[in-house]
């Protein structure tokens, strides 16, 4: 296997991951469950692809902190074979549970993490809802780097404990037996994505449930209690950026209102959902009654929808034409590309919100693809997409303004 290989391994199952996808809404017509609303699903679909996005930023660093202790703290070297990949996918597993439960219990890790669980469905797109600034995964995995284990190793097994990951976000895989006391499977999963009192902070497995078994971390998910998924504070929002920003934007404003300059510093590092004294007392936070859930939506119509959908695919579009030919384009193109890809996002987002302002970031981005095609020669048949692209949109601009307008007047008058 190359080394671009190992890289784009994640890649190379984004077809599988839709396959996957589209069986699971066919399943949803066949037996009629309720397990995907589009807002919700767009949002975590790009949320998805902004994390892949800020990978490529990322890789723009190459010579990572592992790299660097892998080549001079290295206790061994480690010649790749079979049973050296199979202990490195293991210890992967082992690293990934701690970094995961970490994740759950401190608030500057939670921060970086939340944004896998502020879905309130749960379903294989949910799956592709990451994170977008997680800095300090790879603290986990340096003792692999002092063990000898090659950095496309860890790459490779650590691909493949995320591809296996993906088909357990599904509702519709009962328990599985045996099974269930060696691997994570939907049903335990299921428990970790609940935010039910009894399943909250349970089952961290990425491959492996045993780690949970064995440091009292595991939840069986009951017959009698049904999980309700999302988080206690609700994300409240389709915006992909505010999802990953909205916790780190708390621990800041509790910060800043904390008078101890300890409990400033000791914040972030505290258990997850902790706060100073004196700042609950001033500025206290809503208690959460799962009793009077309510998940969160916004009325769209079918046009709104189809409309959103057009967005998503043109800024998954763009995505996997940078993350595909990569080593083809500048550094400024590919920031331009991951920043346009950002900004999609957010318009995309603020869309399914109803908000007019999405209007007029619309045009702003057809403005800007229409400066791309007259500036860069690119191929024939990307010109041709995105021409046509542009067509389809700014057509359907022209009734979403409208749309938009009644349906958030319909809105304020429903709430006043």
């Amino acid at each position: 296997m190359k080394r671009g290989d190992n890289v784009n391994i994640i890649l190379y199952a984004v077809p599988f991951f839709f396959l996957l996808i589209i069986i699971e809404l066919l399943l949803e017509k066949a037996k009629g469950t309720d397990y995907y609303r589009v807002n919700d699903s767009l949002n975590s679909l790009t949320a998805g692809v902004l994390s892949r996005m800020t990978g490529i930023i990322k890789q723009l660093f190459p010579l990572t902190i592992y790299v660097v202790a892998y080549q001079q703290l290295a206790l061994f070297q480690m010649a790749p074979s079979w049973w050296v990949w199979l202990v490195a996918f293991v210890l992967y597993d082992f690293c990934y549970y701690w970094n995961h439960r970490l994740g759950h219990e401190m608030n500057i890790l939670w921060a970086a993490h939340v944004v896998h669980h502020s879905s309130e469905e749960y379903n294989l797109t949910t799956a592709l809802r990451q994170s977008s600034s997680s800095f300090f995964s790879w603290i986990f995995y340096l003792p692999m780097a002092i063990l000898g284990f090659d950095p496309i190793v860890l790459i490779t097994v650590g691909s493949l404990n995320l591809i296996y990951q993906f088909w357990v976000h599904t509702r519709h895989i009962p328990k599985m037996g045996w099974y269930e006391w060696v691997f994570v499977t939907p049903s335990n999963h299921r428990v970790h994505h609940a935010q039910n009192q009894i399943y909250i902070d349970r089952n961290y497995g990425g491959v492996f449930i045993i780690w949970d078994r064995l440091f009292g971390s595991f939840q069986e998910e009951l017959d009698n209690e049904k999980p309700i998924y999302g988080i206690r504070k609700a994300l409240k929002s389709w915006n992909p950026l505010w999802a990953n920003v909205h916790v780190y934007a708390q621990l800041f404003k509790d910060c800043w209102y904390a008078k101890r300059w300890q409990d400033k510093l000791l914040i972030w590092f505290k258990r997850t959902g902790w706060r100073p004294t004196d700042v609950e007392q001033s500025y206290p936070l809503s208690k959460v009654d799962l009793t009077q859930f309510r998940k969160f939506d916004i009325p769209q119509s079918r046009a709104n929808k189809f409309y959103s959908l057009l967005q998503y695919l043109l800024a998954v579009f763009v995505g996997l034409l940078l993350m595909i030919n990569v080593a083809d384009f500048t550094l400024a193109e590919q920031v331009f590309v991951v920043l346009f890809v950002l900004y999609s996002s957010i318009s995309a987002g603020l869309a399914l919100e109803n908000n007019p302002l999405a209007i007029y970031l619309e045009w702003i981005k057809y403005c800007l693809i229409m400066i791309t095609l007259m500036i860069y020669t690119l191929p024939a048949w990307i010109e041709w997409t995105l021409g046509i692209s542009i067509l389809i949109n700014s057509t359907l601009l022209l009734f979403k303004k409208k749309d938009i307008i009644n349906t958030t007047g319909s809105m304020i008058k429903a709430n006043n």
